[in-house]
């Protein structure tokens, strides 16, 4: 029994370090040690612990901690992760968005489930609660000003390139009506406080408008998210003919590339600096007074390199505001300095590293337009 065990578990050695089978199945996180022993895939052990919440589907184990049979093991050699996401992730549609390990809960348990518990993507052309152009109903969204969450319809429509809301179920005008091409949707369970907590941003005359909403069902807020997704794909498909799928895929929602407290000064740079929640969305460092705030403060244009725009660590000498915070960054524009501290050390490094990621980048014919605007602006 021994030498079988012994042999068992050199096979399964053998499989688990395929190169294949390096990154989870699910989420791409490098060095999965867990596996299902019903589907044969290799994953980490956040994965896992959702596949242990449909044991109907899955069954999973520890490669390093829990014994494997030698059935189990031949089971995993004849999959593994390439035959297993051929059959399951056969025909995933260009918009959907398939999250990684960096991602929430709810985005990553929902593509789990979609896969493997309701096989979404496993037939061609197979109909899809977010893939038909049309979406209504109801999401709990947070009041501007009272910031009480109340249920309020929501239509979305390919047809008409727009998403409304409703305050009344049976309102025939809409509260708002946005065009999709100026949408992003982006989760945020810990910013509004629930697990299905979804952020919608629009453009307004230039400025950036948020509405924060959630639904009771993880499964219904990820169809809205990608509902969102496949509308604006289509949308851009006939606003850029000649585009090719990913280069519009790549304008689909976008996550912030950074969010948290800084401290900032004003213009003069002599005032006290106040405590803000900034968020960077590409080229748009915005200030808010609280973080479920409808409208930014205001906004800092943040552009390329090669037209005059760097980040620096720490303060100019002789900055005479009072701050509380002394781990500085000064942003340099053509036509003034911004000036930012951060709490730790570490905060201030990630922020430069956003920064410098946007600054590297260059600019797009549509982000000069952006730069004249806020040079017009100020």
């Amino acid at each position: 029994m021994a030498g079988v065990s012994e042999r068992t578990m050199k096979a399964l050695k053998e499989v688990w370090k395929r190169a294949e089978n390096s990154l989870c199945a699910d989420c791409g996180k490098p060095d999965p040690d867990w596996a299902s022993s019903t589907l044969g895939v290799f994953i980490c052990l956040s994965c896992s612990g959702i596949h242990r919440n449909i044991p109907s589907i899955s069954k999973v184990k520890s490669l390093k901690m829990d014994c494997w049979d030698n059935a189990q093991v031949q089971f995993l050699a004849k999959h593994g992760n390439a035959v297993t996401k051929a059959i399951y992730e056969a025909h995933i549609p260009i918009y959907y968005y398939q999250p990684t390990y960096n991602d929430c809960q709810v985005l990553r348990e929902q593509w789990i489930r979609a896969k493997y518990e309701r096989k979404e993507f496993t037939e061609p052309g197979k109909q899809l609660p977010y893939s038909d152009g049309v979406k209504e109903g109801i999401l709990w969204k947070r009041g501007r000003d009272n910031g009480q969450f109340l249920p309020r319809k929501f239509l979305l429509s390919e047809r008409e390139g727009c998403l409304k809301y409703f305050t009344k179920q049976d309102a025939k005008e809409p509260k708002i009506n946005v065009k999709i091409d100026v949408i992003n949707a982006t989760f945020q369970p810990e910013k509004i406080g629930n697990p299905n907590g979804l952020q919608i941003t629009y453009l307004k005359d230039n400025k950036t408008r948020n509405i924060f909403v959630y639904h009771e069902s993880g499964k219904e807020v990820v169809d809205w998210f990608n509902a969102i997704r496949s509308v604006q794909f289509h949308y851009l498909k006939v606003a850029f003919p000649i585009a090719s799928d990913n280069e519009i895929k790549n304008r689909l929602t976008r996550n912030f590339l950074k969010e948290g407290y800084m401290e900032k000064t004003g213009p003069k740079q002599r005032e006290a600096f106040k405590k803000r929640w900034f968020t960077l969305d590409h080229r748009r460092l915005m200030y808010f007074k609280d973080p479920l705030d409808a409208f930014a403060k205001g906004e800092v244009f943040v552009g390329s390199g090669e037209n005059g725009y760097s980040v620096q660590k720490g303060l100019p000498s002789g900055t005479q505001g009072n701050f509380s915070w002394h781990h500085g960054i000064t942003i340099v524009t053509p036509d003034r300095e911004y000036l930012f501290t951060c709490e730790t050390e570490t905060d201030q490094l990630e922020w430069i590293r956003a920064f410098t990621s946007v600054i590297n980048q260059a600019m797009t014919p549509q982000e000069y337009s952006i730069e004249a605007y806020f040079k017009f602006k100020s």
